[in-house]
């Protein structure tokens, strides 16, 4: 069974406090499509921290989304912060999201602070790239 479709009691890593299945699960189940772009980047670090890498492709734009990706085994994903975001709202067609990431690899901690870019196609929230 993969870690997107394993049932758990656990908070969700996206830190809005909710339990996993309730909280980003449903979105990497398939079940439900995030309703905006700030959850969809949170699902997508919740889909980093549990290896859910057909979730991460599947709401990858398909104009910048890699032909392959690959998820660091030895990056471990500590903490998300939303710092600020504009547009991705239910009546909104594109939107930013600025966050810090904190991690560790190899033993060392490390954050990685970025502004994404989303656009909704069809209705549905994607990923395009970094601003």
């Amino acid at each position: 069974m993969s870690p997107s479709t394993h049932p758990s009691p656990r908070l969700c890593p996206c830190g809005l406090g909710e339990p996993y299945d309730d909280c980003c699960g449903r979105f990497h189940r398939g079940t439900e499509a995030p309703p905006s772009a700030e959850l969809l980047m949170r699902a997508r670090y919740s889909a980093y921290v549990v290896g859910d890498r057909d979730f991460l492709l599947r709401t990858w734009h398909e104009k910048t989304r890699p032909r392959m990706l690959t998820v660091e085994d030895g990056q471990h994903w500590k903490g998300l912060y939303i710092l600020a975001r504009t547009g991705g709202g239910l009546f909104d067609t594109e939107g930013t999201v600025e966050f810090k990431a904190r991690y560790e690899a190899d033993g060392k901690p490390g954050v990685m602070h970025d502004t994404s870019r989303f656009v909704k196609t069809d209705g549905v929230w994607l990923y395009v790239d970094e601003v």
